[in-house]
């Protein structure tokens, strides 16, 4: 993602010589954007789907759910701190596990793009490019995700005992019903990761643009200028 936004210092360079965004042909919008946004999103990907991608991030570390985070240190407080610890290890390892299964479907997206998509992640806000990937690739990514979290889960017969637990938790208001299953929370945490790691890569790159790279793409970022 670093090298799409990366070419918004064209609107200091190269504006004078450049065509308004209408006029650019369909090829040329959605040409200047994928190399960039293929390499942005696997950059993301290779962040977070690595050892401590999760659990070293504290942007993105997967913390117990609902009140029962804040409930951990009186946990540890009745012996319970290696149980605490074993489950939020798991939780991100699962979630580091399963991050990698992303690739295909953002690139998948990427290519399935239109000529209005492009327009709009180019004219659009600080995030608009996060939001496409949110909007076509959410759905599909929690299918693949879920199977994985379940895995790594199962290897340390962890869900169970969490889901026995927090099915007793949820009734006293400890936890929220859909948060209960541990492998449906996990999922969405590793998602809710991924798409910030994304947007804040997003965000950074349009506000402090260095240089740009390749001649289509200075065309489709040149006419930002006009």
């Amino acid at each position: 993602m670093r090298k799409l936004f990366i070419l918004a210092a064209l609107l200091l360079s190269g504006a004078a010589h450049a065509l308004s965004l209408d006029q650019l042909t369909n090829k040329d919008t959605v040409g200047g954007l994928k190399e960039a946004l293929t390499q942005g999103a696997g950059k993301a990907v290779d962040v977070l789907g690595r050892t401590d991608g999760f659990l070293g991030n504290p942007k993105v570390r997967i913390p117990l759910p609902g009140k029962l985070e804040k409930a951990a240190e009186t946990l540890r407080s009745f012996g319970m701190g290696k149980y605490v610890d074993e489950l939020e290890m798991t939780m991100n390892r699962a979630a580091e596990a399963a991050v990698p299964e992303a690739r295909k479907l953002l690139v998948d997206s990427i290519k399935r793009m239109s000529v209005e998509d492009a327009k709009g992640i180019l004219t659009g806000g600080d995030d608009s490019a996060t939001e496409y990937f949110r909007r076509t690739t959410s759905a599909p990514l929690g299918e693949r995700f879920k199977p994985i979290v379940q895995k790594a889960m199962a290897k340390v017969k962890l869900t169970q005992k969490y889901d026995k637990f927090a099915g007793k938790a949820a009734r006293f208001g400890l936890i929220d019903e859909e948060n209960a299953h541990l492998d449906q929370y996990v999922t969405a945490k590793a998602l809710d990761g991924l798409y910030l790691m994304i947007a804040e890569e997003e965000k950074a790159i349009r506000a402090n643009p260095v240089d740009a790279v390749g001649k289509l793409a200075k065309k489709v970022f040149g006419a930002l200028g006009q």
